[in-house]
């Protein structure tokens, strides 16, 4: 019953007010999710399909969208005052043609599969050092790239020869055929197999190029990377891809960046960061420690007192901004401290009489005690005894 049927504004999901693009594209959306192709054996899917065709068939439709926005389901029931509305015996043909090319194997072309189309790009890698991907440099690859043969000039015919229209498409390209669905018979329009949508067919190939219409050759190219690039980034040159079809432009170049590993340096985002021993002394009694850095060596002055694992922050040392090279980030130090694990005698006994003097002497023997020339300390009884002897 009439009824029973749900709001077609609700259905496809945009209010009353919506042209007919935001319908077309609802209803796009929708019967992709929900067509039996991409549903097999689904009968809610199914339901939801024809629901949601159902609706976008009336408001597709000014006239019939006039006429459901004044009397509603009733309009196309026999009940109200349009004098009612088959969706059976609706040609469905031209909407299914545009929207569900792709579920049968080829969609529609507007334009024409005959048209300029950009080739295709192509891919490559280059290796440069952490050094080069902070300051930028200029790198030269080697590919085989295709340029248009000198002999057939592109057409892919042998000289003295030329293509001939394709008896498939009658030159246009695409071939149009018919399918049954749920709603009948479906037009369609699809890529002609025989000629690949130029129109044309080479009856004698250029034996140059085998009919391609290309040569391939070995170039040299230069790729300028810029300063801050990180690993996996890619570098786009333009029209250096594949040949363009039917005057259409080549693709580009796209080329990514293989950044090596830096024996001290790792970088996260524009910061880089890294480790420098200072020896026991250095932490102790602080004093000037050079650090290397990706501009090179700079002096820090080492704090007097120094703990193992203090963060020192080089400001502005780290990766330039790809977008401004003016804006840099820093570098991160942390500073360790090394223990000696070889020491020669005069070393050791350095280190016991350091230990005696800063009052840390605690696993010391009795007898290195008594050997010490520190002052014994006099008990109650000996100060006593000075006493009365005064």
């Amino acid at each position: 019953m009439a009824e029973s049927k749900r709001d077609y504004y609700e259905v496809l999901g945009v209010d009353r007010g919506a042209d007919d693009a935001a319908i077309k594209k609802a209803y796009r959306v929708l019967a992709k999710k929900y067509h039996p192709d991409a549903n097999p054996g689904d009968k809610e899917a199914e339901k939801k399909f024809k629901e949601a065709s159902e609706a976008y068939a009336i408001l597709s439709d000014p006239e019939k969208r006039r006429q459901y926005d004044q009397f509603g389901h009733a309009a196309f029931d026999g009940t109200g005052g349009a004098g009612g509305f088959d969706f059976n015996n609706m040609d469905m043909g031209d909407i299914f043609g545009d929207i569900f090319g792709d579920f049968f194997g080829g969609g529609r072309s507007r334009g024409g599969s005959s048209g300029p189309m950009k080739g295709a790009n192509l891919r490559a890698s280059v290796r440069i050092t952490f050094e080069e991907a902070i300051s930028g440099c200029e790198k030269e690859l080697e590919l085989n790239l295709k340029d248009e043969c000198t002999s057939c000039h592109g057409t892919g015919a042998k000289p003295g020869t030329s293509p001939v229209t394709c008896s498939k498409c009658g030159g246009k390209g695409q071939v149009v055929f018919t399918q049954q669905s749920l709603f009948g018979m479906v037009r369609n329009v699809q890529t002609c197999p025989d000629c690949h949508g130029t129109g044309k067919v080479i009856k004698e190939k250029c034996p140059d190029c085998y009919g391609t219409g290309y040569i391939s050759s070995r170039k040299k190219i230069q790729v300028s990377i810029p300063a801050g690039i990180d690993n996996g980034q890619s570098i786009r040159i333009r029209e250096k891809g594949e040949p363009g079809t039917n005057g259409g432009p080549r693709g580009d170049l796209l080329v990514e960046v293989v950044v090596s590993r830096h024996p001290v340096f790792q970088r996260q985002d524009m910061n880089i960061f890294s480790t420098v021993p200072i020896s026991f002394a250095q932490a102790a009694l602080g004093g000037e420690l050079k650090i290397n850095t990706v501009d090179g060596p700079v002096i820090y002055d080492v704090k007097p007192g120094t703990q193992t694992d203090t963060k020192v922050r080089l400001k502005g040392k780290g990766v330039p901004s790809l977008r401004n090279k003016n804006t840099r980030g820093d570098h991160y130090v942390t500073l360790v401290v090394q223990t000696p694990d070889k020491l020669s005698h005069e070393a050791k006994e350095l280190l016991r009489q350091f230990d005696m003097a800063s009052g840390n002497s605690l696993n010391r023997s009795k007898d290195e005690s008594d050997k010490s020339d520190k002052p014994k300390r006099k008990g109650f009884m000996d100060k006593l005894k000075e006493s009365f002897e005064d």
